[in-house]
């Protein structure tokens, strides 16, 4: 998946909008060879909410991977397939910023 890495950088580096680039982050990491679906979760009053999600779901293949800005978790980076936990974690860090001031569903499901 690193090819997916790379993507997510230039996607960070280059989209100011938070909503835009955590749609596009989903549609890169679910994109990848052997992924099948992505989702950012958001952490919202103790709970994790799911935001923007791209692909099949396939819950019984999925790695969650925690996103944390300033110490604090934040949301959640889910992947199903054939994904490895490594990458993950650091797109999980690249986007953690963009999870913090990410969408406040205020315990609505997202739509885009």
């Amino acid at each position: 998946m690193s090819d997916a890495f790379e993507s997510v950088r230039r996607i960070v580096d280059e989209e100011t909008d938070a909503d835009d680039a955590l749609r596009a982050v989903v549609a890169s990491v679910a994109s990848a060879p052997g992924t099948s679906w992505a989702g950012i979760a958001f952490a919202e009053d103790g709970a994790l909410r799911l935001g923007p999600a791209e692909g099949e779901p396939d819950p019984d293949r999925r790695e969650r991977v925690a996103i944390s800005y300033d110490g604090a978790v934040v949301g959640e980076l889910w992947a199903d397939g054939d994904v490895e936990r490594e990458d993950l974690e650091q797109i999980a860090v690249l986007i953690g910023p963009h999870v913090l001031i990410g969408w406040d569903t205020g315990g609505e499901a997202w739509e885009p």
